[in-house]
């Protein structure tokens, strides 16, 4: 009989977290992961949600990726997080990135950009297991112009907002060598404000976040500048420093929720 060869591995990993398959990994983690896509009048987008396993649901979090970036590979980490925090969690690849439909890394009008990611938001925000929940939405990067024309349209409808770029900024953006190495294997009111930003940013200037939380017309707003850091405050950093903004950012956002609660008490 002919020798059964051993199964090889791929040698690149086909998820940022090694070669555990997705369904274990998000169980380990006590998060349930789905997978959709969703029409709207400009083309299809790819979606994501990310649940709590075993506790209940506070609140909704909807997430924006920046340019050049997508919901998939380490974006999730973020997700993951605020879900094992107790969030349920949703993002959408902007049109033109990731699997949504459209040229890839073409904007062309923001407008419908921004409507296509609301028009899914939207239909998360008012379905009947969430509609009476906190809502919060999250850009992973500093704003573009889609990313406030977003923020515009959700005014009244999320309770707060908290891009990778060309492949030359990948190196300015993330700080910890492995990260960079694993980021370089795939890339494809408001009641209350935060704005959280590095000092070593070498893609956005941190007076960009500065000039945002000055010109933010909410009462209820914060800002945390930190110090030595680089522009992927979560995905690039050393895993202590990502500990610190993960610790500040769930603090953050339980206090909210103590403080407005649901709408049906």
């Amino acid at each position: 009989m002919p020798e059964t060869q051993p199964e090889t591995k791929p040698e690149t990993p086909p998820n940022f977290w090694g070669y555990m398959p997705e369904e274990e990994y998000y169980t380990s983690e006590g998060v349930r992961n789905s997978k959709e896509y969703f029409e709207t009048p400009n083309g299809k987008l790819f979606t994501q949600s990310f649940l709590p396993l075993d506790q209940k649901v506070k609140a909704t979090v909807y997430m924006s990726h920046g340019y050049g970036s997508d919901t998939g590979w380490m974006f999730q980490k973020i997700c993951i997080n605020f879900a094992t925090w107790g969030y349920a969690v949703f993002a959408a690849d902007l049109l033109g990135h990731g699997r949504s439909d459209g040229i890839r890394c073409y904007l062309g009008e923001m407008e419908k950009v921004a409507a296509s990611s609301l028009s899914f938001f939207k239909h998360v925000r008012y379905s009947e297991p969430y509609k009476d929940l906190p809502a919060f939405l999250f850009e992973n990067m500093k704003p573009s112009k889609v990313h406030l024309f977003m923020y515009g349209l959700l005014f009244g409808l999320a309770d707060t907002w908290a891009a990778m770029p060309d492949n030359k900024m990948v190196g300015k953006a993330i700080k910890d060598p492995e990260k960079l190495k694993i980021h370089s294997i795939k890339s494809t009111e408001v009641h209350g404000k935060a704005e959280v930003h590095g000092t070593a940013d070498g893609v956005t200037c941190p007076t960009s976040s500065q000039l945002l939380y000055e010109k933010a017309s909410s009462a209820d707003k914060s800002i945390k500048i930190y110090d030595g850091m680089y522009h992927s405050l979560i995905q690039g950093e050393p895993d202590e420093n990502a500990e610190l903004v993960l610790k500040d950012m769930r603090e953050w956002i339980d206090e909210r929720v103590k403080r407005y609660g649901p709408k049906n008490g």
